[in-house]
């Protein structure tokens, strides 16, 4: 009996970072039917950004069973067992690499899983890039509808089949709606690891916080941070607002916080960011929210999507009181669904995965864009990056392709992923220093 028949969904979600994790996992709660039960079983793709543990912790989203495994083992467990969905919450190359891998490991089977793949957030670059490398899921979600416009509008444009993309919300949206003033006034920052990327900019972002807590003594004024140091998120940070504010004296009402960014909003009255998604959470739940433009509107930050949102401003208007109204248009647009609308955003996913797993005869091979004939001189790189050859096969040498890793391996590979993580934040920003002498 193919697993579909069952009253349980079995789920695998495949994840590269804590944040897609975060958006795997509750992708993969949301598209699965309300009356089901689903057996969560999670995979984070060993590499520079594989969560630890207190990430994990701080995602706040369970699985049935997770480890870490590299490609070859991920794909070797495909060919084992048996699943209903195949969440690839990774990268673009990602993506493309475990589509050509699966395809090859599920060739001559008679059933698989329903293949669903997307975003964490805001798209705003790389967008027929990242897109082509997606191609071939059964499902491409769209967090919004001015995505899944763009989405069909970029498959159509090159001849690919576009009836993969579905839109649907932001997957970790929820919480209360913004019950009005706290006591104290709660003013949040949301710093992301790689925007801006420049000690200059990250250092002025800092002190404008600093002298805002100061102007304002009565208000409570939160850095909201994602990684503590040595951390990696879905970005590399070189320079980490931890460090920057070691050099600083901020008043008593300033903090840093960590933790789950919805229990952070439950005490928030102004969230205030460059260009994080926790933008869309805050002006889900109706939170006065803006976007800095202190350092310009530009491609390069991300805050160019917020064109058009009524939240761009910058600290000197803050400082002086500013409390920004967003515009209902754009908002309805961005699958933040402000207007009460999120129990039915994933609908039609949910219908999409039901008759692709009634499909007579189970589902076709999976058709990415990308082929050793269609992209000779791109493909083959970006299969290489996760050992595996032009046919999806594991190159030879390819780690751990037969076996599970042993305890030594296991050891040798955190030793190696923390020197990774040391070198980027403490070696290599002294190398770059020296350079400019």
């Amino acid at each position: 009996m193919p697993a579909s028949a069952t009253k349980t969904r079995r789920v695998a979600v495949l994840a590269d970072s804590d944040t897609r994790w975060k958006w795997g996992a509750l992708t993969a709660n949301r598209i699965s039917p309300e009356d089901s039960d689903i057996r969560l079983d999670g995979f984070l793709l060993r590499g520079r950004a594989t969560p630890t543990a207190r990430q994990l912790q701080e995602v706040g989203v369970h699985a049935d069973s997770l480890r870490e495994v590299s490609a070859v083992e991920f794909l070797r467990t495909m060919a084992q067992e048996s699943y209903d969905v195949l969440v690839l919450a990774l990268v673009g190359g990602g993506v493309q690499a475990m589509l050509h891998g699966l395809k090859r490991v599920w060739e001559g089977q008679p059933q698989r899983p329903v293949i669903v793949t997307g975003y964490v957030g805001v798209v705003y670059e790389k967008l027929a890039d990242g897109l082509l490398l997606r191609h071939g899921a059964d499902l491409v979600l769209a967090n919004s509808r001015q995505d899944a416009e763009r989405f069909r509008a970029v498959y159509d444009g090159v001849g690919a089949d576009s009836s993969a993309v579905t839109e649907i919300a932001l997957p970790f949206l929820g919480g209360a709606p913004y019950p009005g003033e706290h006591d104290p006034y709660t003013v949040v920052f949301a710093a992301q690891p790689s925007v801006p990327d420049s000690r200059k900019d990250r250092t002025y972002l800092l002190n404008r916080l600093i002298q805002h807590a100061r102007r304002h003594p009565e208000r409570e004024v939160l850095l909201k941070l994602r990684s503590k140091p040595g951390e990696h998120t879905t970005h590399i940070e070189e320079l980490p607002y931890q460090k920057l504010v070691q050099r600083l004296d901020p008043p008593a009402n300033f903090k840093l916080v960590y933790g789950n960014m919805g229990e952070v909003l439950d005490r928030t009255d102004l969230l205030v960011t460059i260009s994080s998604t926790a933008a869309l959470e805050s002006l889900h739940r109706r939170i006065p929210t803006v976007v800095l433009s202190d350092l310009g509107v530009r491609e390069v930050l991300g805050n160019h999507h917020f064109v058009g949102s009524g939240c761009l401003a910058s600290w000197d208007q803050l400082d002086d009181g500013h409390s920004p109204t967003p515009d209902e248009e754009w908002v309805s647009r961005q699958g933040v669904c402000a207007d009460g609308s999120y129990a039915t955003a994933f609908d039609a996913a949910r219908e999409r995965i039901t008759k692709l797993l009634e499909r007579p005869g189970g589902l076709p091979a999976l058709t990415p864009y990308y082929t050793p004939a269609t992209a000779p001189g791109y493909l083959p790189g970006i299969l290489a990056r996760h050992h595996l050859g032009p046919d999806g096969s594991p190159l030879p040498g390819a780690p751990a392709h037969d076996r599970e890793p042993g305890p030594v391996r296991q050891i040798v590979r955190r030793a190696a992923r923390g020197a990774y993580r040391h070198g980027v934040q403490r070696v290599a920003p002294v190398i770059r220093r020296m350079g400019e002498l």
